[in-house]
C-alpha cells in the first residue's frame, strides 16, 4: 500500500492511519470540526472533520489509530484527504502504533555511537566536560524526541539524526576552514536544540509544554548549561561562548534569535542548521512529486514550489 505522501489528487483512501495532530474549529456558520493530522511512516496529511461535536472529539485525540475512507484533494496548492468516514480501530484490527511512525534512517545506537565519537574528539576540556554531562543529562529523551512538531525533522529520533547530520557538515567545514574551533562547533551543534526536550511533551504526537510555550528551547539550554557549570564547578569563558552558540542560532532577531551569531563558530552553526533543516525539508516534498512536475507550496520555505528534473530519475537508473 503505498504511503499517504504519496497519493495524488483524485487517489482513494482506504486504510488505517495515526492521528497525529487534533485541533477545535468553528465554521462562520458556527459548526464545530476538527482539524485532524493523519500520519504513517511516509509523512502526514490534514483532513477536517465536518459537524464534530464532543463525542468525535473525545473518540479522535492524538495517538489514535482509526480506519479511514476517503480521497485526497488538492487545495490551496497542497494534498488534503477528504473524509467520507472515519472510526477508531478495534483489537480484531490488529494494528499497533509502531506500524505509523516514521523514524530516522540511522538506529538509536548508530546515532549514540557516532556522537560519542564527536565529543571524544574534542581537546578542550569545559567544553567536553559540559557537553558529555548535558548529553548523559537527557540522553533518552535526546535520542528519541523529533526536532520539531513539524516542517523538519518531525519525525521519532529526529533531534537526534539532525545533530548527527550537522556533525557531519562540521567535520568537512572545520577542515575546509581551520581558523574555526572545531569544539565550539561540535558542542554548539550537539546542544543547540537539546532544550526541545523540555519544550516539547513526547517523542510521539509532540505539542508544546508550558515551559516550551513561555520559555522556548533557546531559554531553556541556556539555563541548562549555567547550571551545568554550576554543577561541574566551572567557571571560565568558554560557559559564555557556548551560551551565545545557543542564544545566536536562528540567526536573527525575527526568527527567534535573542542575538546575532558574534562568534565565527556561530555564524557557522546557524548556516549548518538551516542548511540541514532545508535540506530535509526540500528531500521530503520532492520524493514525493512525479518527475517533471511541481511540489506542493512549503510554508515554511517561503510558501515556494520546487521542480523536479526528469535527470533525478535518470541518475538512479
Amino acid at each position: 500500500m503505498k504511503g499517504i505522501t504519496f497519493l495524488n489528487p483524485g487517489d482513494p483512501v482506504d486504510q488505517y492511519l495515526l492521528i497525529k495532530q487534533m485541533t477545535k474549529g468553528v465554521t462562520t456558520a458556527g459548526k464545530p470540526f476538527l482539524t485532524l493530522i493523519f500520519q504513517d511512516r511516509s509523512g502526514d496529511i490534514e483532513a477536517k472533520l465536518w459537524d464534530a461535536g464532543d463525542e468525535e472529539e473525545r473518540k479522535y485525540q492524538p495517538q489514535t489509530i482509526v480506519k479511514v475512507a476517503g480521497d485526497i484533494h488538492n487545495y490551496r496548492g497542497k494534498n488534503q484527504l477528504r473524509l467520507k468516514q472515519i472510526r477508531p480501530a478495534s483489537a480484531q484490527d490488529n494494528v499497533k502504533m509502531g506500524d505509523f511512525l516514521e523514524t530516522a534512517p540511522l538506529s538509536v545506537e548508530e546515532m549514540s555511537e557516532e556522537l560519542t565519537q564527536y565529543i571524544f574528539e574534542m581537546k578542550n576540556p569545559v567544553i567536553q566536560r559540559i557537553t558529555r554531562h548535558l548529553l548523559k543529562k537527557y540522553q533518552k529523551p535526546f535520542m528519541e524526541f523529533p526536532a520539531a512538531t513539524k516542517n523538519h525533522h518531525e519525525f521519532v529520533s529526529g533531534l537526534a539524526y539532525h545533530v548527527v547530520s550537522m556533525l557531519r557538515m562540521a567535520k568537512f567545514l572545520v577542515e575546509q576552514y581551520p581558523s574555526l574551533n572545531k569544539d565550539l562547533l561540535y558542542a554548539g551543534i550537539i546542544l543547540h536544540d537539546m532544550g526541545k526536550v523540555k519544550e516539547l511533551s513526547a517523542a510521539v504526537s509532540a505539542t508544546y509544554t508550558i515551559e516550551g510555550n513561555l520559555l522556548g528551547h533557546i531559554s531553556i539550554m541556556v539555563n541548562e548549561i549555567a547550571e551545568a557549570a554550576k554543577e561541574l564547578e566551572i567557571d571560565s569563558e568558554e560557559v559564555l561562548l557556548l551560551q551565545h552558540m545557543i542564544l545566536s542560532h536562528h540567526g536573527k532577531a525575527e526568527w527567534g534569535s535573542p542575538k546575532p551569531p558574534m562568534l565565527m563558530e556561530a555564524e557557522m552553526l546557524h548556516y549548518i542548521d538551516n542548511i540541514d533543516a532545508k535540506m530535509i525539508m526540500m528531500d521530503r516534498v520532492i520524493s514525493r512529486t512525479n518527475s517533471g512536475e511541481y511540489t506542493e507550496r512549503v510554508f515554511a520555505l517561503e510558501n515556494r514550489s520546487f521542480y523536479r528534473p526528469h535527470m533525478y530519475d535518470q541518475d538512479k537508473s
